[in-house]
């Protein structure tokens, strides 16, 4: 205690000195000081309070010592204030609600997680917060590169002091981008939890933002909020086409922009940086996210010592959407090639690619976790746009797409997805069970004017209702007016108006 004592009044001395230029902290009054080291106890508590503790070495403490770093700070708060919400078309993301928890918003690298975080202030403008109370904060700055967790609390305290009001009595909003480029940032929003009324929103693109890395860090302190790239109706309403009705409603004329715009998102995808892009251009841009994902969300953050085996994998990934695929057959296709990789080893690629929000897999549907285990996966790209960047053919595979398009949607809807292989050996795309208890058995396809295929999918169907009679059956189709008549127990969707029937978000 007397230590500390000595530091505290060493530090005010030093403090007090500064302002008014004084030589040495001798010249302090000494009935000040006495009245400042009287008030020790309470200066305690306050530390205590706000988590703040001095320096160990009192000779080494220096007042000034972040003053050049709490400027910039300062200067980035003001301006983020002054700074209007960029314009934008909202996003259909679910945020939670549960109340004393973080916000994690996470996605894929450049879906659109930033313009997320100034939609939720724009909405809190339109909800009567005032624009004080809304922090905006980016850490992703040069002058910020050497910041470390144990000055993170700088933030608040200039926050506060610009914003006295706010403290304690309000609840004020930070919005936290890019936090994970400090490292130890974890520990720091626990304590702002824990001493501060504050409501707080974390996002960031890096790999130590990644789903599983919020829940251990934040020690269930952490809610996600997922942002994926443009859903079929985001894209539309990105481009001011949105019907605000069912689309069977719709006159003729944007019934036709509708049809051919989701073929355009089919092949474009939904990243919002890639709308409108040619398609070299797009494509290129798009293989730079493939690649950044890659390199620093998987091959950096996991020390992946055989990058090249990881880049086949990603290739064959996005070139087969929609296809099975077995890692015991491609540790197979790779030993032909001359790779010796574990089996172990590329197990952990595809986790670490699902981590990374490049793709996503679907599991057989069985009660039995060894079957479940022993039966190749189905792999989905994050985007449909992205399996345009490796497609030998030359030209958009509608099928695959729309069924990657599908897959999305079902996660957007919070379905839990497998797909079912029947006793004869015939496939169901997904079997979908929803948070209310609804199941769906859904076959995607591209048209149904040819008998066989028709069939094909109707038997298909058939055979998984067997295992699974409380499902409801259905076909989703992109060109669905050329089916024939299909049996009554099967409900045949438009794709369209299936993938905007949901726009609702909790």
């Amino acid at each position: 205690m007397a230590l500390k004592k000595r530091k505290f009044t060493y530090a005010l001395r030093s403090a007090l000195c500064q302002p008014i230029k004084m030589k040495s902290t001798t010249d302090l009054p000494d009935i000040l000081v006495q009245d400042l080291e009287n008030k020790w106890e309470a200066f305690e508590q306050s530390c205590a309070k706000h988590k703040i503790s001095l320096p160990q070495d009192p000779q080494t403490w220096n007042p000034g010592e972040h003053e050049a770093l709490r400027e910039v700070i300062r200067k980035k708060i003001v301006d983020s204030m002054a700074t209007p919400p960029p314009a934008s078309p909202p996003r259909d993301v679910r945020l939670p609600t549960v109340p004393g928890k973080v916000k994690a918003v996470i996605g894929p690298r450049r879906a659109g997680k930033t313009t997320f975080l100034w939609q939720v202030i724009t909405q809190a403008l339109a909800g009567g917060v005032s624009r004080d109370g809304l922090l905006y904060f980016n850490f992703e700055d040069e002058r910020l590169a050497d910041l470390e967790a144990a000055s993170l609390h700088i933030v608040v305290e200039e926050y506060y002091r610009l914003h006295p009001d706010w403290r304690d009595r309000r609840e004020a909003v930070l919005l936290l981008d890019e936090i994970q480029v400090v490292s130890g940032w974890e520990s720091f929003v626990r304590r702002l939890l824990d001493s501060e009324n504050v409501d707080v929103f974390l996002s960031g693109s890096s790999a130590r933002l990644l789903s599983r890395e919020v829940a251990t860090s934040m020690r269930g302190r952490a809610m996600e909020a997922l942002v994926y790239p443009f859903s079929f109706r985001e894209s539309l309403r990105h481009r001011g086409i949105e019907p605000v009705g069912p689309v069977d409603r719709l006159p003729k004329a944007h019934r036709s922009r509708v049809d051919r715009a989701l073929r355009d998102y089919l092949t474009q995808g939904g990243f919002p940086e890639a709308q409108g892009l040619e398609t070299r251009e797009r494509l290129e841009l798009l293989k730079g996210y493939v690649d950044a994902t890659m390199l620093r969300d998987v091959v950096e953050r996991h020390a992946v010592s055989q990058p090249i085996a990881l880049r086949w994998m990603v290739r064959h990934l996005l070139a087969n959407a929609a296809g099975s695929f077995s890692v015991h057959k491609f540790h197979a296709d790779l030993r032909s090639q001359g790779f010796a990789v574990a089996k172990d080893t590329l197990h952990a690629f595809v986790a670490h690619l699902e981590d990374a929000f490049l793709i996503r897999t679907v599991s057989i549907a069985t009660e039995s976790e060894r079957r479940r285990m022993a039966n190749p996966r189905k792999a989905y790209p994050i985007d449909p746009g992205l399996i345009a960047i490796f497609d030998r053919s030359g030209r958009a595979n509608l099928g695959h797409a729309l069924e990657t398009a599908v897959a999305l949607e079902l996660d957007r809807r919070g379905a839990e997805k497998a797909y079912v292989r029947t006793k004869d050996g015939h496939e169901v795309d997904f079997l979908a069970r929803f948070v209310d208890g609804r199941q769906e058995l859904i076959q995607v396809c591209v048209n149904l004017e040819d008998p066989e295929t028709c069939e094909r999918e109707l038997r298909a169907l058939r055979g998984a209702a067997l295992e699974h009679p409380r499902a409801k059956r259905c076909i989703i189709a992109l060109d669905p007016v050329s089916a024939p008549r299909v049996s009554e127990d099967v409900v045949v969707h438009d794709a369209a108006a299936w993938l905007l029937e949901y726009d609702a978000v909790e």
